[in-house]
């Protein structure tokens, strides 16, 4: 029993050696500048690096140079056009993103257990869904949270949501297979609209009749000139529209429309105010295009955070006041 007693002495002063040695090590490396790394190794660049954090270039190439130095071993190789991970380099970079992504759930948890959303949350979203839904919504998130920070990036073109340092990114149609996780948040429906005096002399009745028309086009759809549309009683028309106006952006395809260039097709909640005030009416009602989804999508590496949460309910319950189905299980 003495023996025992006396390894186990052993073992437990070589234990607190080790960890004295740890914490040593730890308190000599500046854990900030794992952010930095990973940023690096994620964007493919310091120049993109520096852009994501909102750093300057300088800054990001101090950050690794001390890195490596603290930490006694080369991590990257760099060339003139390109950075490429060492060996070391692989391994520290899968350490660090599990050393983060514990540490967001961490502070994720943290944060669950109190009423007020704080620090920085960046959504990614198409322009007409920033404009008439995230916008407002983003308005009365910071008003009820004050330590809560929220950039929107709009664009009608996909971003890298790694390489940009995207949050959450809301995606409308039909979502591609990804590497990404996706809550559905509700359904929309595609609507054809124009301004009511396009048509002085009567609304056309099908689908075929507005071939005649000007078609005012969202030229990063795919066959954007080309629709289906169907009936409830299983009819169907195949139309290839006249486009007048074509533009990479929807707000200017409304703009175009709003000023009378023609007609447009839109989802539903980009053009539901206009409507009820007149400034536009809806055509060929009684037929219908298959329409898409609004999707919340984050990495699926981690779990979403408590920010994210929340944007995503605040995002559910508002499809729910204006009566849009919605689905609130995780795909």
């Amino acid at each position: 029993m003495h023996c025992a007693f006396k390894l186990a002495n052993l073992y437990t002063n070589a234990l607190f050696k080790w960890t004295i040695g740890v914490m040593a090590n730890l308190f000599d490396i500046n854990l900030n500048r794992l952010v930095v790394f990973v940023a690096v190794v994620e964007t493919g660049s310091i120049t993109a690096a520096a852009k994501r954090l909102g750093l300057a270039k300088t800054m990001v190439s101090a950050h690794m140079q001390k890195l490596e130095a603290e930490i006694g071993s080369s991590l990257l190789i760099r060339t003139t056009r390109r950075l490429h991970l060492t060996e070391a380099g692989t391994l520290f970079y899968e350490a660090c993103q599990k050393i983060l992504q514990d540490t967001e759930a961490a502070i994720s948890l943290a944060s669950s257990n109190t009423t007020q959303l704080r620090g920085k949350l960046r959504v990614s979203t198409s322009i007409d869904y920033g404009i008439t839904v995230i916008g407002p919504l983003a308005a009365e998130l910071t008003r009820a949270n004050p330590e809560l920070k929220i950039e929107i990036v709009s664009s009608d073109h996909r971003v890298d949501m790694v390489a940009e340092g995207v949050d959450v990114s809301i995606r409308i149609g039909r979502l591609a297979d990804s590497s990404h996780k996706a809550a559905l948040i509700a359904y929309f429906e595609e609507w054809v609209v124009a301004p009511p005096e396009l048509f002085p002399h009567g609304l056309p009745k099908s689908p075929k009749e507005l071939e005649a028309y000007p078609f005012v086009g969202l030229s990063v759809l795919p066959n954007f000139l080309h629709w289906t549309f169907a009936r409830p009683d299983h009819a169907s028309e195949s139309v290839r529209f006249n486009a007048s106006i074509v533009s990479n952006t929807s707000s200017t395809v409304k703009s175009a429309v709003m000023a009378g260039a023609g007609f447009m097709i839109c989802p539903d909640f980009s053009v539901r105010e206009d409507i009820a005030a007149g400034r536009l009416i809806r055509l060929v009602p009684e037929w219908s295009l298959m329409g898409g989804g609004i999707y919340a999508v984050f990495p699926a590496s981690a779990q979403p955070s408590h920010k994210v949460s929340v944007l995503i309910a605040a995002l559910k319950a508002r499809a729910d006041a204006l009566n849009i189905p919605a689905i609130n299980t995780t795909l």
